[in-house]
């Protein structure tokens, strides 16, 4: 153990205890995904499922999906789960399924204008959340990490497209809270 100075004062440190693990990718993403997770939960709120429904309809407002079929393969999310996050969606007022003008069985999912005024609030909330959990990090190295976790997540989801994110999102905190961790 060895004495540090802290604002005046000695305080004692076990290199042992109080060091992070070393290169421990599963730590570090663990602690960046519990951070991101915990403020985008609070900051999105008032939003229908949350982050999910935030993804949903950044979704529906950025990309071209025409069904809702195709919004559920994109983001990867079970069928029929997307079909409740989208009543869910549609009973805020922030989407509605309309029909598609090429296929009378299919429907889109567009947003409404209060569904884009929401999410343009929900992209700043969220903004606000990763200029939070990035801080330390100067401009260039964040930006260095959004790349390459981006297109690290783009290559295992191209290894395997059936892996819904929300769910492992899930699993990861489920199994960080276990008996033997702290929060």
């Amino acid at each position: 153990m060895s004495p540090r100075s802290s604002a005046g004062a000695s305080v004692t440190v076990n290199p042992e205890v109080d060091a992070p693990p070393a290169a421990n990718l599963g730590w570090a993403l663990g602690m960046v995904l519990r951070r991101w997770h915990e403020r985008v939960e609070h900051a999105l709120g008032d939003l229908p499922q949350g982050p999910r429904g935030f993804h949903v309809l950044s979704a529906v407002v950025h990309q071209d999906l025409p069904t809702q079929a195709a919004l559920a393969s994109h983001l990867a999310i079970d069928r029929t789960v997307m079909t409740y996050l989208i009543d869910e969606l549609e009973e805020a007022g922030l989407v509605e399924r309309t029909p598609d003008p090429h296929d009378r069985r299919a429907r889109r999912i567009v947003a409404t204008t209060r569904g884009r005024k929401v999410l343009v609030e929900a992209e700043r909330q969220v903004a606000a959340v990763e200029e939070f959990v990035f801080r330390g990090l100067a401009p260039e190295d964040k930006a260095t990490f959004l790349a390459l976790t981006q297109r690290t997540a783009n290559l295992i989801r191209e290894e395997d497209p059936t892996t819904d994110p929300c769910v492992a999102v899930k699993e990861v905190l489920d199994l960080s809270e276990g008996p033997n961790s702290r929060r």
